[in-house]
């Protein structure tokens, strides 16, 4: 397969051909994340609270596999763009490996803690209950979140959009279609309650890595071979150079998460559903913008690659101004709508009244967030890991963890809200000031 594309083709038509299909993907996994919680609410506000409460390290074990899935996109795209095939197929071979030990450990730990986490949140026994029922068939997939989204960045890295949105197209569908049946127990599967609702996500991932192995056997020009595993210091230092900031950009929300839902749980449980609502409705939007993004970092790292150093600017500029439309029309929904989305996972009057003012308040940041999204996301297709990491600590610890604990002791919960568009508006101009540093050094 010819990839010399990446540099040929005119940079709007491409990206938008590296983007739609995993905009569209993304698109649907924030459907998947929405009716997945819209289900597990239906059974009680006690389950979404605890669904609320095992998303940080949900999300830590998916910040590990995706984290260092775009430190394998960013070497292999970088190396085809360098025409070195043979490097190229050394990352992937070492990345896949290291990725499935990764999966093992993360299983093996995220159990074990999970106890003691839950009783740091709260002491109601069913809550901790659903949670470990939910938590433990779900971790139990680690190692195969791990492989299913190594092969989603292998395949993005070499321009293969299309293959990753089958695959992800196949295993949220699954899982939205087996929500019902394993959580209430319809026709012949059993009812299985919040158990089912973590099973059926298992079984979602699971034909995602299925469909993956078809194209992959068919046709791929990157190849994991054994020839390929020998002992390279360099390559693996090179994966985890980009990898581990990665992960720790995607890991610094679930610090966060877990620090607000112990500021938020001072007032009411109430508040930390909200959170965990908030979270699942703002997938609708982030992960839209993330489908861009994923579209320019092989386009972005492969022009890097190939001193193409125009297009690079330019696949930038448009990426950004996509993700803009996206935040945008976000705020304005948000702002109308805030009372009808809270009302999709509570029927609670007093929790869709503080969660209406909730969305309001967050989405003041909504658009100027695309800046410092669409940074980070560059930075990584570039290979520059630290830079990335810069901005998101700057946006996850320095900003938002002391400005929302600081307005909570003045204005209560609202104090949390607003502290979002605050620390967006800081780190905008945080990212900005990388993003030009990092160009001149180039």
């Amino acid at each position: 397969m010819n990839d010399t594309f990446m540099k040929e083709k005119p940079v709007g038509p491409l990206l938008a051909s590296m983007a739609l299909p995993m905009v569209f993907s993304m698109l649907v996994n924030s459907l998947y994340n929405i009716v997945d919680s819209f289900f597990v609410a239906q059974i009680s506000e006690q389950a979404m609270t605890a669904l609320s409460l095992v998303y940080p390290v949900q999300n830590m074990i998916n910040a590990v596999a995706i984290g260092f899935g775009i430190g394998i996109n960013a070497r292999v795209s970088y190396h085809l763009g360098a025409g070195d095939k043979k490097m190229a197929d050394t990352a992937a071979t070492h990345g896949f490996f290291l990725s499935v030990i990764h999966g093992i450990l993360m299983t093996v730990i995220s159990i074990a803690v999970m106890p003691v986490f839950l009783q740091m949140y709260t002491q109601d026994e069913t809550v901790i209950r659903m949670g470990l029922e939910y938590s433990t068939i779900v971790f139990l997939f680690s190692t195969v979140i791990s492989i299913s989204l190594f092969f989603e960045k292998l395949f993005q890295a070499v321009g293969r959009m299309k293959v990753s949105m089958i695959a992800l197209l196949v295993g949220c569908t699954s899982n939205i279609i087996l929500d019902p049946f394993l959580i209430w127990g319809i026709g012949f599967f059993p009812k299985l309650g919040i158990r089912g609702a973590a099973l059926a996500t298992g079984i979602g991932q699971m034909l995602t890595i299925a469909v993956y192995m078809v194209f992959y056997i068919l046709k791929t020009p990157v190849h994991v071979t054994p020839k390929a595993l020998k002992t390279s210091k360099e390559t693996d230092l090179s994966l985890y150079a980009i990898g581990v900031p990665a992960i720790l950009n995607l890991a610094l929300p679930s610090f966060l998460i877990s620090f607000l839902n112990s500021v938020l749980a001072a007032y009411s449980d109430s508040y930390v559903v909200i959170l965990g609502i908030y979270y699942k409705l703002q997938t609708f939007l982030y992960l839209p913008a993330n489908g861009i993004i994923q579209g320019m970092r092989p386009l972005i790292g492969y022009n890097f690659g190939a001193r193409e150093m125009k297009r690079v600017k330019k696949i930038f500029r448009l990426t950004l101004e996509s993700s803009c439309v996206i935040m945008l029309f976000g705020t304005v929904i948000c702002l109308l709508a805030s009372g009808q989305l809270m009302g999709l996972f509570t029927t609670t009057p007093e929790t869709i009244a503080a969660g209406s003012r909730a969305l309001k308040s967050i989405s003041a940041g909504f658009l100027i967030s695309a800046v410092s999204v669409t940074t980070s996301g560059a930075m990584e297709g570039l290979g520059k890991g630290t830079q990335s990491l810069v901005i998101s600590l700057f946006r996850y610890v320095v900003v938002i963890m002391p400005t929302a604990y600081l307005l909570s002791r003045f204005m209560g919960p609202d104090g949390v809200w607003n502290a979002f568009w605050i620390t967006e508006v800081f780190t905008a101009i945080v990212s900005v000031m990388v993003y030009h540093n990092t160009l001149k050094k180039a």
